[in-house]
Parts: C-alpha cells; structure tokens; sequence
C-alpha cells in the first residue's frame, strides 16, 4: 500500500516531508524554533513527533518516547544571544572608605537561562571567585549577586572583573569596574597661628598644609567662630593660607580637610585678642627716702 503523506510535528508546528526521489526518503527544511529548548525539559531537547499515513488511512506515529527510535526524535536547539552583566555598586571612579566593599551586579539571560555556576568576579590580578561565596537572589532572567570580600582590601585603586555563562555556553562579555578603596583620612598640620595664642592683633593668617595618598586633591574650609566654613585655594604642594580679622576676647578657628572619599580631618585653634592695656592703681617705695647705698622695696598695685 502506498503512502499518502510523512508530517513531522515540533513545538506545535506540523510541517508535511517530500518524498526525494533520488534517496527514496521523505525529507523536509524546518526552520527550528526561535527559543533554546533548554527549559522545555530534563532532557533539554525539543520532542519531534513523526506521523506517516498511508492511502487506505493506516496511521504510524513515533515519539521521542519510542524504544528504538526516541533517541532520534529529540531535537536540541541552542541561543546564541550572550546574557547581560551590569554592575551596579560600586560605580566606575567610586571612592569608597570600607577596605571590605559590597559588590552588587546582576546576570540576566531570557531563553536558556543564566548558569549560576559560571557566575564569577575577580578582583585586580586575584583568583576567580565563584559558587557560594556571591550570594546569589532569582530576579526575573537570571540573578542579582552580592559579594563582599572576605580580606580587606588594600587603599588605592582596583579592578573589579565580573563573567558569566548561560545554559547554552554563550559566554557574557565580561564587565569592569575600577574604584578606589580609602580608608585614611588626610593630614592637616596648621602652622600658624599657635594654639591659645594671645595678641592684641585682630588681624591673622591661618597657614597650614594638607595631603591624601590615594584621594587627592583635598579640600580645606576655614571658618571662623559661628560663621560659615569657608573654602580656602590649596597649593600642589598642598599649603594653604587664609588673612582673618579676629573679634576682640575669645576667637575658635576650624580648619577642616576632607579627601575625595569623604573622609575629613580637623584642627582647631582658640585665640585670644586683648587690647585693653593694663592698669596701674598705685606705686610705694619704702622706705623713701633711703639711705646711700641702702635697700628699699617697691611695690607696684596694677591690673589687666
């Protein structure tokens, strides 16, 4: 009895086989389906269903559950779209003051799906780090990550590597993040004027001098009693000077220097303006007069 038609059935879509007369087989070109059959099933494989029918209306159908031809009837279809990384903390040219930084970034793939055991970071030139050490939390495609390192990380700067993997091999362009660790604050050493320095001057000039290893430039502010902090020029070298006038009695001065990282350093200086001239009451010299060549007390009643 002859044929009457051969069709093939996969992911719902029924496309009928030509006879080749050359090969005398029935042959079709199926278009495969557009997503990875990774998450059809355990097996990660579309099914195929074969039907053949013949004239008289004999039907034969095979699946990929057949004894002898199953294991022909599982089509495998792999994506070639690599997932997407995207770091998220901390940002390129961050300035961060914990020497143990929390790592934040997220692996989204939508067809095959992210592979959590390809998900990995390195710091600078270290080993990979993968597995249980990044926490791992499910987000719609894939995965956000978290990872803090468990030795502190040196002051200066450092390169974050993130990679990653889907179910279907394609490899995730790596992504990179450089940022600084700073966890010293910068020195400030104020050189004039002294502390609790008195003078009957109400003008003055505040000197000093400031650096950072890792976060420079520094700023510096100067304020003065309850006025505003000001901001002062500071050399390359890193000197700066400010001309204040003083109030008369009891004057605060704050110098503060703060890094690109936030962190902040402050000096403080309390002057003493005083213009009110002593006070001489009263003079006695006893006795008065005195002998030639003989002693005699003076004594002086004067306040300031």
């Amino acid at each position: 009895m002859a044929l009457k038609t051969v069709s093939v059935i996969i992911n719902g879509v029924t496309t009928e086989l030509k006879l080749n007369n050359q090969t005398g087989r029935y042959e079709a070109t199926v278009t495969a389906p557009n997503k990875s059959s990774y998450n059809v099933n355990d097996g990660h494989y579309y099914p195929v269903t074969i039907r053949a029918t013949d004239v008289a209306g004999n039907v034969t159908t095979k699946t990929d559950a057949d004894a002898t031809l199953g294991a022909s009837l599982k089509l495998k279809v792999k994506e070639k779209v690599a997932p997407t990384i995207i770091i998220s903390s901390p940002t390129a040219g961050a300035y961060i003051t914990n020497n143990k930084p929390i790592i934040v970034w997220t692996v989204t793939d939508d067809d095959s799906g992210v592979n959590p055991a390809t998900i990995g970071i390195t710091i600078d030139n270290g080993s990979k780090v993968t597995g249980e050490e990044i926490k791992k939390e499910t987000v719609s495609g894939g995965y956000k990550c978290t990872y803090t390192p468990t030795a502190a990380v040196a002051d200066g700067s450092h390169t974050v590597k993130i990679d990653a993997s889907d179910y279907d091999g394609n490899a995730a362009t790596a992504k990179t993040v450089t940022f600084k660790i700073d966890t010293v604050p910068p020195t400030l050493s104020v050189t004039s004027p002294a502390d609790k320095r008195v003078t009957n001057k109400t003008a003055i000039t505040v000197t000093g001098k400031t650096n950072d290893t890792t976060s420079s430039p520094v700023t510096v502010t100067i304020k003065l009693n309850s006025g505003s902090a000001e901001r002062v020029e500071v050399g390359a070298n890193g000197s700066f000077s400010k001309d204040l006038t003083l109030a008369v009695g009891n004057n605060t001065i704050t110098v503060v220097a703060k890094d690109s990282a936030g962190k902040s350093t402050t000096v403080t200086r309390t002057i003493v303006v005083d213009q009110t001239a002593p006070v001489i009451k009263s003079v006695t010299i006893t006795p008065n007069p005195v002998d030639a060549g003989r002693t005699y007390v003076i004594s002086v009643d004067v306040t300031d």
